[in-house]
Parts: C-alpha cells; sequence; structure tokens
C-alpha cells in the first residue's frame, strides 16, 4: 500500500474503543467515541494557511486528515468533542516517509512519518515537553486500529490502544 491509499482509505466514519494505560499503574482508563475522518485536498484553504505558517508549499504536501471526535457515546463520562489536522509532506526521493503537521485548536507540531513495509504509519512528534509516537494499520477494509505512547518531559509514560470500525450505512433491500 503506498501512502496515498493509506490516507484515503482512512477516510469514514468510525466508532472507536480506546483503553489507555498510565505505565506508573496510577490507573486505566477505557472510553468509546464516534470519529469522521475526512481526506483534504492539498488546495484546501486549512492546509494552505497551516503550510504557510510553517515555511512549506501547500502542493508539495499530499493533503491530509482531518478528524473531528465526538465522545458524547460514552455514557457517564464527561462529553468531549474536537478536530484536528493533520497534513504529510512527502521526502522528495521516497513519498513513504516525511514530515507531519498537525494542527488542532491551539497548536502546530512539526513531526515525522514513514509508511512500513508492513503497511503501517508511523506518526511522531517530538516537543521540548512530549514524545509521542501513533502507530496505525488496517486488521482489514473497515477495522483500523492504533496504538500511541505518549512521553512527557517529568518521564510519566501513558500507552493507548484503539480499535476502530468503520460504520457502513446499510444496503438497500431490492424488492
Amino acid at each position: 500500500m503506498d501512502i496515498k491509499t493509506f490516507l484515503k482509505s482512512s477516510a469514514g466514519e468510525w466508532f472507536t474503543q480506546r483503553t489507555n494505560y498510565h505505565l506508573d499503574g496510577s490507573k486505566t482508563e477505557s472510553s468509546k467515541a464516534n470519529i469522521t475522518v475526512e481526506f483534504v485536498q492539498p488546495d484546501h484553504p486549512q492546509i494552505v494557511t497551516l503550510c504557510q505558517q510553517n515555511k512549506i508549499e501547500s502542493n508539495l504536501s499530499l493533503g491530509g486528515l482531518k478528524y473531528s471526535w465526538d465522545n458524547s457515546v460514552d455514557w457517564g463520562k464527561p462529553k468531549q468533542q474536537g478536530n484536528s489536522l493533520i497534513i504529510l509532506v512527502p521526502d522528495r526521493e521516497n513519498p513513504q516517509i516525511g514530515k507531519l503537521l498537525k494542527a488542532s485548536v491551539n497548536a502546530g507540531f512539526l513531526g515525522n512519518y514513514i509508511l512500513g513495509e508492513d503497511a503501517a504509519l508511523t506518526l511522531t512528534i517530538e516537543t521540548e515537553d512530549i514524545y509521542a509516537e501513533e502507530r496505525q494499520w488496517f486488521a482489514g477494509e473497515n477495522l483500523r486500529l492504533r496504538t500511541t505512547v505518549i512521553k512527557d518531559q517529568a518521564g510519566r509514560m501513558q500507552t493507548t490502544f484503539y480499535s476502530e470500525i468503520r460504520r457502513i450505512a446499510p444496503k438497500e433491500q431490492s424488492s
């Protein structure tokens, strides 16, 4: 699978179950959410703006993925909604690796991506405060799995496992 196919395959509406482990043993959390992933073309205004802010020509990007989430399906927990945008800018020699721009409510990060020979996408972001690595892969056409590892400047670590099932509209019955 190439990186463009991976990005386009990620688009859709997903039901997500997440388990988050704090590796100091302090707590384990589980939650559920609805996530919408939209493939965004390189000429989309948000991509152009974010690329300009980071002094990158937007036409060099592969486009991006816009994520929107709503965990209101997780009864008994505070409702959380949000969105973010990731943009991938490929290496000139090898499009399977490159730079990652991420925009969310109040932050923009520069990181890296690599699509391995095993068709798993690894995203890494490193700032003064955190190191974050996310790995995404498809176990089937409509089943996506993700893991994250986050380490903060104090050395605290957490890891998260996500299983995501694409929501598919039922086929109409012919009479």
